[in-house]
C-alpha cells in the first residue's frame, strides 16, 4: 500500500481569541466565554458551532500505514500546546509527503489547522506546495478538492454534495466496525473543562482508527485491495491495536467483535 496518514482533529473553543475580538472581561471565566460565543453564534445561524476560525486544537490523532507496519497515535502528550501539536502534524507532512486520508477533512479539519496556523505563525511549505517547488503537485497537491493526495472520504462518497454527506460513526458501524465510544464531537469541550484531555486523546485516537477501517473498505471497492489483500489489512489493524495499552483499545476491539 501506498504511504496514508490518517487524521482526525479535535477541537474546543478559542476562549483568547473569543475575549479579544468581543472585548470581554479578563476575569470572566472560559466557561462563561464560551457561552457568550455560543449564544450570539446561536442567534446568528441558530447553531452554537462556532466558525472555523474561532476553534482551537486540543488534540491530533493519526494512524500511518507505511511498510509492513500500521500505527495509532496522538500527537504530543496532555501538556502539549496547540502550536506544538500543529507544527508536529505539519512537520510529518514535510518529511514524508503521506497521502492524506480524513473524513469531512476538506470542509472542517484542514480549514481549522490553516487559521491556527496562521495565528501561530507556523510554516508548511510542503503542504502548502502546488506546484512551485515539486512539479508533480501541480496535477496532485494538499489543496485542490479533486486530488487525491488528501481524500477527504465523506466528500468523495457523497460525490461532492453536501446533501449526500454521511456520519463517519453511522456508516463505521454499517460496514462492520466499532463506530464511536461514548464520546463525540459535542462532548469534547465539557470533557476539556473537567480536565479529561486523555480522555478526549483517546476518542481521538478512536475516531482515525474507524476511519482507516472505513477507507480500506473504499480501497477494497476501488479494486486497489483483493478479497485476501483486504483482509490482511484488517488482521493488521486488530493485531495493532491488541498490542496497544488503553481501555478505549480494549472497549474498541470489544465493539469489532465480528468480522468486517
Amino acid at each position: 500500500m501506498l504511504r496514508s496518514l490518517v487524521f482526525d482533529i479535535e477541537t474546543i473553543p478559542d476562549v483568547d481569541g473569543i475575549r479579544q475580538l468581543h472585548d470581554l472581561p479578563a476575569g470572566l471565566s472560559d466557561s462563561d466565554v464560551a457561552n457568550v460565543a455560543f449564544h450570539q453564534r446561536r442567534q446568528q445561524n441558530g447553531t452554537d458551532f462556532l466558525p472555523h476560525h474561532l476553534q482551537r486544537v486540543c488534540a491530533i490523532s493519526c494512524a500511518m500505514r507505511e511498510g509492513n507496519q500500521f500505527r495509532v497515535w496522538t500527537l504530543g502528550d496532555e501538556n502539549s500546546g496547540e502550536a506544538e501539536i500543529i507544527q508536529r502534524f505539519f512537520d510529518g507532512i514535510e518529511k514524508y509527503t503521506p497521502n492524506l486520508v480524513s473524513w469531512n477533512g476538506g470542509g472542517f479539519d484542514l480549514p481549522v489547522l490553516h487559521y491556527r496556523a496562521m495565528v501561530h505563525g507556523i510554516s508548511a511549505p510542503r503542504y502548502w506546495d502546488l506546484g512551485e517547488d515539486d512539479k508533480e503537485f501541480k496535477w496532485n497537491n494538499y489543496i485542490s478538492r479533486y486530488h487525491m493526495r488528501h481524500l477527504d472520504l465523506m466528500d468523495v462518497l457523497a460525490m461532492y454534495s453536501g446533501r449526500a454527506n454521511a456520519p463517519l460513526d453511522q456508516m463505521a458501524q454499517l460496514c462492520g466496525f466499532p463506530g464511536k465510544l461514548g464520546m463525540d464531537g459535542s462532548k469534547v469541550w465539557q470533557a476539556y473543562l473537567d480536565g479529561e484531555i486523555q480522555a478526549i486523546r483517546d476518542y481521538c485516537e478512536t475516531d482515525v482508527a474507524n476511519t482507516h477501517l472505513v477507507y480500506l473498505r473504499f480501497l477494497k471497492m476501488r479494486g486497489h485491495l483483493t478479497d485476501a489483500t483486504y483482509e490482511q489489512e484488517i488482521q493488521l489493524v486488530r493485531e495493532t491495536l491488541t498490542s496497544y495499552p488503553g481501555s478505549h483499545w480494549q472497549q474498541f476491539l470489544q465493539a469489532w467483535a465480528q468480522p468486517a
